[in-house]
């Protein structure tokens, strides 16, 4: 049983929690008289939204892994993945996975058709970075990045609402950023090994070789989300729908900074990118993560909060 768990990366689901963006913020842009009976209705297709994609994902999960088997044999932490150590069978994955990505998709048209065109959007991306694009550098996690803001945008389309350009940049650079820190993660990870006197052949596929390209990367779309972020909470978008609520998202950036920081740093040392392992493992990242997220609900939901930062701040 737990060879199936590992295979469908139930853990790694938290990455769909980009599809529940756009309710956090239409919910904080609303009136406080807001139908009780409409707000309910926009979270039942959104948690089948949610459900869609975590069922499609797992999908390409297993296809992926299947077609990478022989490469993560040579790997000193993915040789322990189900198809990679023998456990199931790569024709065994590959069934598995097509019918987790007919189901998920299935589900999305259920929720409406913009939602399907999107999900099948999100697997036509899937199917061309597993067959042709994981080996070419940067153009293989912008794809990644992409599917986060596929995402997003499904989210939006599935509660009918319009998404923000600003959402979007701020999504595809942010998982731009973690997508670099998973190939750190993997370089670091392999040298480890080699360093502990174990014989590695393995090598990045997208040719990812040296340290120096991978912090040159890190750094540049680290930069790109702080600035985005900035930008964003300071535009008159922000201010036209939250007013001087977006000033206390704009105070959180050091909380965005500081959690960028502790991705890097567990990516250079060699540990586990996993999002789930990742914050039961550093306490500093969960913290932060916490207080983001309180600074976050207290400056978009509470209204003292509001009257205070306009009575402080000025633009």
């Amino acid at each position: 049983m737990m060879k199936w768990v590992s295979l469908f990366r139930p853990g790694d689901w938290v990455k769909n929690v980009f599809v529940l963006l756009p309710m956090v913020f239409w919910l904080s842009s609303q009136g406080r008289d807001t139908p009780t009976d409409v707000v309910t209705q926009k979270w039942g297709v959104l948690v089948l939204a949610f459900i869609a994609f975590c069922v499609t994902a797992s999908g390409t999960y297993a296809m992926n892994d299947a077609l990478d088997a022989g490469e993560d044999r040579k790997h000193p932490l993915k040789r322990t993945r189900p198809v990679a150590s023998g456990a199931i069978s790569v024709s065994t994955a590959i069934t598995a996975g097509v019918l987790l990505v007919i189901v998920g998709s299935l589900l999305a048209w259920r929720v409406n058709a913009n939602t399907g065109v999107i999900m099948l959007s999100y697997v036509g991306l899937q199917l061309l970075y597993n067959l042709y694009f994981k080996v070419t550098p940067f153009v293989d996690v912008a794809i990644v990045a992409a599917g986060f803001c596929l995402r997003a945008a499904a989210g939006a389309t599935s509660i009918q609402v319009q998404i923000s350009i600003w959402l979007l940049l701020c999504v595809f650079f942010l998982t731009l950023f973690l997508g670099f820190t998973k190939r750190l993660c993997d370089k670091a990870s392999a040298e480890n090994a080699v360093k502990h006197g174990e014989i590695m052949s393995w090598k990045s596929r997208a040719g990812y070789d040296t340290r120096d390209e991978l912090n040159w990367l890190l750094a540049l779309s680290a930069c790109l989300v702080l600035v985005t972020y900035l930008m964003y909470t300071l535009s008159e978008h922000a201010n036209g729908l939250y007013g001087s609520r977006a000033l206390g998202l704009a105070l959180l950036t050091p909380f965005v900074a500081i959690s960028i920081h502790r991705f890097y740093r567990r990516a250079n040392l060699g540990l586990s990118d996993k999002p789930l392992q990742t914050l039961t493992e550093d306490r500093v990242l969960f913290g932060v993560i916490i207080l983001y997220f309180v600074g976050a609900y207290l400056s978009l939901y509470y209204p003292p909060m509001e009257r205070l930062l306009s009575a402080m701040l000025f633009r």
